[in-house]
């Protein structure tokens, strides 16, 4: 696999060559889903601002999120649930988020690029790119969407579970989450694989 660096490009071709990043959203919460991006942007596609979503204010996140779904040539995004990472594993629910948002892409990419450097799935001429979220337009266009979507649907989920606060963290490991989760407890949306969730779910057996 060739490595890829700033300044590499794809050879030219008679016809379209599509282009995806891939990247997602949600490994490391304790709580809701998986969300994966991948995205085609238009060749030379105006994006002011756009960088790694990390690096970006909620607002800014937004207003790209906008711009990309607009006007990308395609963009898909799969939801994977914290139960499907509870029975498969973290990398088994990242592939299958992955993957599933590439099939649904119209028309399908001739190379895909996924941020990151662990081991992808899809049959398609693909690379891994450490930091690739970083450099890399079409990684960083996926993880806005990815970030945007997750974002979104943990503010939807935090008005049918009040108690955690879900609006304030997104399902992540913070101080607020974690003082919540021992005082309420898991509930349906919580990785019950994930270590503080287990050990809550464990001191709750032992009492019994």
């Amino acid at each position: 696999m060739v490595k890829r660096t700033k300044k590499n490009t794809f050879p030219k071709t008679n016809g379209s060559f599509f282009v995806a990043g891939v990247d997602e959203a949600g490994r490391g919460p304790l709580a809701g889903p998986v969300v994966a991006a991948a995205v085609i942007l238009k060749p030379g596609q105006k994006l002011p601002n756009l960088r790694d979503s990390k690096k970006l204010s909620e607002k800014q996140r937004e207003i790209l999120f906008e711009k990309i779904t607009k006007n990308a040539i395609a963009y898909a995004v799969t939801e994977v649930s914290n139960k499907y990472v509870d029975k498969h594993g973290l990398t088994k629910a990242v592939q299958k988020a992955n993957n599933d948002s590439i099939n649904r892409l119209d028309p399908q990419p001739n190379h895909v690029l996924f941020d990151g450097n662990d081991k992808q799935t899809t049959p398609l001429p693909c690379e891994t790119i450490i930091k690739g979220d970083t450099f890399i337009r079409e990684i960083m266009a996926a993880s806005i969407i990815a970030k945007v979507t997750r974002d979104r649907k943990m503010y939807k989920l935090a008005k049918k579970h009040p108690l955690y606060r879900f609006e304030k963290h997104k399902g992540y490991g913070t101080r607020l989450h974690k003082a919540l989760l021992k005082k309420h407890k898991p509930c349906e949306l919580h990785r019950k694989s994930y270590t503080p969730v287990a050990e809550i779910l464990s001191e709750i057996s032992q009492e019994k």
